[in-house]
């Protein structure tokens, strides 16, 4: 009877073992940043937080570099429950979830303090709850840097006339491809990963983003000219395949929204930093900084608020923030 009881007592445990292993649930997460870059690290903290407040139930794996896609790939991937969650820029989700195209406009926000006033306020909750209409689920807004045009050797920027001609790689999105025929370039949609060898073969002329990924992606090698026009400061968000969230148990769900609040909180600090100290790098390698007064640039931007009226009380409702 003993022998019998003992080996019901060991079948029973390796029941509740195979239990426990079936209840761990694994989370694929897209990132088309490459290791060192903050919002990639902020997306390692996640993984560590969701772990910890788990109690190692969920886990998530951080598919850095772009392994699963660039930004409109990984997108269509979560929408399809392919993989589970995507960091993106706002940018790119903005050809899915159209509101979150406010936030992507040129000078929409007076200043960072400005920035986040609206984006952790009631606008930003807003535009995050219009991503259930696509099937996902938002978390808090990251910084994603303030973007500026840089060109190749040969091609200086001084003046919104120096654009005037030149193909300047965009993120493949509307507001992106009009803000820079508006201001006389020629808008050339591209992915994130093929930019660095365009500008190295002149197949473009020049780019645009922060200072950061003009660091971390080397294209400052490439394109040593850079005006600080300022142009845009569209935050990156975190996404999640909606039914795969609503399939987790409360206490996962919340703490993955914990875990995803915290990482951005800290990952905003670390990317002001970081693009401070991208742009210091940038000037000991021989960058070629212009500053200008940018009201050229905001005036020739102007007719795309007047281009999507749907935006046009969501951008009201920005102006009014104080």
């Amino acid at each position: 009877m003993k022998r019998a009881s003992l080996a019901a007592v060991i079948a029973m445990a390796g029941v509740l073992a195979a239990g426990a292993a079936q209840a761990q649930v694994t989370l694929r997460l897209a990132e088309n940043q490459p290791e060192d870059n903050p919002v990639t690290i902020a997306m390692r903290d996640f993984a560590k937080l969701v772990d910890q407040k788990t109690k190692g139930e969920v886990k998530v794996e951080v598919y850095a570099g772009a392994q699963l896609g660039q930004e409109t790939e990984s997108i269509e991937q979560t929408q399809a429950g392919i993989i589970d969650m995507a960091r993106v820029n706002s940018v790119v989700l903005a050809n899915v979830s159209p509101s979150m195209g406010v936030f992507t406009l040129p000078y929409i926000f007076r200043d960072a303090e400005h920035k986040y006033k609206v984006l952790d306020g009631d606008v930003g909750k807003e535009v995050s709850a219009d991503l259930a209409k696509v099937g996902l689920i938002g978390f808090p807004f990251m910084e994603a840097g303030t973007r500026n045009f840089y060109t190749r050797a040969g091609k200086p920027l001084k003046s919104i006339d120096d654009l005037k001609g030149l193909k300047i790689r965009v993120q493949p999105a509307r507001i992106s491809t009009r803000m820079v025929e508006l201001l006389g370039a020629t808008p050339t949609p591209m992915n994130y990963g093929e930019v660095f060898s365009a500008l190295q073969t002149g197949v473009i002329d020049g780019a645009e983003n922060d200072y950061v990924s003009y660091v971390t992606s080397s294209h400052y090698e490439a394109a040593p000219n850079l005006i600080e026009d300022g142009h845009l400061s569209p935050p990156a968000v975190l996404v999640m395949n909606q039914q795969k969230f609503e399939q987790l148990s409360p206490a996962h769900q919340q703490a993955i929204r914990e875990a995803a609040e915290e990482a951005a909180k800290s990952e905003r600090a670390a990317m002001f930093k970081a693009n401070e100290d991208a742009k210091e790098k940038v000037k000991a390698a021989g960058v070629t900084i212009v500053t200008i007064d940018n009201e050229p640039f905001r005036k020739a931007v102007e007719p795309i608020y007047d281009e999507l009226p749907n935006l046009k009380p969501l951008i009201a409702r920005i102006q009014a923030v104080k």
